[in-house]
């Protein structure tokens, strides 16, 4: 079996099924595996792994060696040959900051996707449904504009069926449109997707300001993730959001994400009580910014994330910029088993980008 194989062999109709103990297991071996061959294959990996203690084997998952998530805007770090790069993914940055370049072999892109299918599938059902993309409609038209946004619409689009667009080219909310799309497919409940920032900005503020509600019925769900850090700056907190989007929209299933193109597939969604949770693929540690020890359960630090997934390049192991406190493992009230957590925003030394800010070439 190649590594592929032991990895796609998980449960993906129970991707939160896995308890601490047999997790542990499961990962120290993997992990130890992926750590192995990207230090094989790697020479980059194998220089900055070799320089700490006790590269080789991890007895724990904190022991699991970590790169700081900003070493892949500076390096090129793949563990295949250039010849079998299938596709490459890049994240957004504002004019003169470095983007991360994350190298894709056919399987590990493949592999993503089924994971992000099962996670996904988790809080929205098997059935596709009826789908409102909180976006352009153009948005996948021009690939020279195919941007963080665009690649995300694009993953998430493929759980839903007879997709529309609730804006126009000129992000302009089609209200009509949208309000006969809810009248024929509320009954059976809508998905929907759509960042953040773009969901609050183009959706909820114009709905307010023309003083008009939607109703998308009590069956359908918004998943959204990204553009944080705006709606931070108008204090508008996850709660806020969550409370306009019902009074507005009927959306009572919101779920946010928390993910990033250095480990895409391994998302962390929100459950039905505000915690972002790790799946079977995936786990979090929290890290004290200055010891980078682990931190306790409710001690906020550094957010390490941890994923199966990497295996063309080794991000299998990341230290990210972002703060947050780990709340528990296996006993969330929502019933998901793993490490669960909040996010509390980023360092203020780090530079501003968003956790889904990815295109591809």
């Amino acid at each position: 079996m190649t590594y592929y194989d032991y990895v796609s062999a998980f449960d993906m109709d129970h991707p939160y099924s896995l308890g601490a103990g047999e997790k542990t297991r499961v990962f120290l071996s993997l992990l130890n595996e992926l750590g192995a061959h990207h230090r094989r294959e790697s020479a980059h990996y194998a220089k900055i792994v070799g320089s700490m203690s006790n590269p080789n084997i991890a007895r724990n998952i904190e022991d699991i060696p970590f790169l700081p998530v900003r070493l892949f805007k500076y390096l090129d770090l793949l563990s295949i040959p250039t010849s079998d790069v299938f596709k490459t993914l890049t994240s957004s940055g504002t004019s003169g900051q470095a983007v991360s370049r994350i190298f894709l072999s056919r399987e590990n892109a493949a592999t993503q996707t089924k994971v992000l299918g099962s996670i996904v599938s988790d809080f929205i059902g098997k059935s596709r449904q009826p789908m409102v993309i909180f976006d352009a409609e153009d948005i996948l038209k021009d690939r020279s504009k195919f941007n963080a946004r665009a690649a995300g619409v694009l993953g998430f689009s493929m759980y839903g069926k007879d997709q529309t667009y609730g804006l126009d080219s000129s992000m302009s909310l089609k209200l009509d449109a949208l309000a006969a799309y809810c009248d024929k497919h509320r009954e059976t409940g809508i998905y929907s997707f759509g960042f953040t920032f773009v969901v609050w900005k183009y959706f909820y503020q114009h709905l307010e300001a023309i003083g008009e509600k939607l109703d998308f019925g009590a069956r359908s769900i918004l998943i959204h993730g990204g553009g944080w850090k705006k709606l931070q700056l108008e204090s508008v907190s996850n709660t806020i959001f969550k409370e306009k989007l019902l009074e507005r929209a009927g959306l009572r299933r919101v779920h946010n994400y928390y993910g990033m193109v250095e480990q895409t597939g391994s998302i962390y969604m929100e459950c039905e009580h505000g915690n972002l949770h790790a799946s079977d693929y995936s786990d979090v540690i929290v890290r004290d910014p200055v010891s980078f020890k682990p931190c306790a359960v409710g001690e906020q630090g550094l957010i390490q994330v941890i994923s199966l997934l990497p295996y063309s390049y080794p991000g299998h192991s990341l230290l990210t910029e972002d703060l947050g406190v780990l709340l528990g493992e296996d006993d969330c009230q929502c019933g998901r088993l793993g490490r669960y957590f909040h996010v509390h925003g980023r360092l203020e030394t780090s530079e501003a980008r968003g956790c889904s800010d990815v295109r591809q070439f």
